[in-house]
């Protein structure tokens, strides 16, 4: 069984990255906490979503 549910060092991990500046920047751009209490928890749904809208081709520049 999965968790759908991760805490923030979870989310982390799940995401690929090391640093909580990063992940305060993710939730800053628009990623989904959910709070109840003290708790504080980010969906797996959610961060696949975010990611995808975040989604962005690489422009090459051609120099003559």
């Amino acid at each position: 069984m999965t968790k759908e549910y991760l805490d923030f060092k979870r989310a982390m991990e799940y995401l690929g990255i090391k640093s909580n500046k990063t992940l305060n920047k993710y939730i800053s751009e628009g990623l989904p906490v959910i709070e109840v209490g003290k708790s504080k928890k980010i969906s797996k749904s959610d961060i696949d979503e975010f990611m995808s809208k975040h989604k962005r081709t690489a422009q090459h520049e051609t120099t003559i």
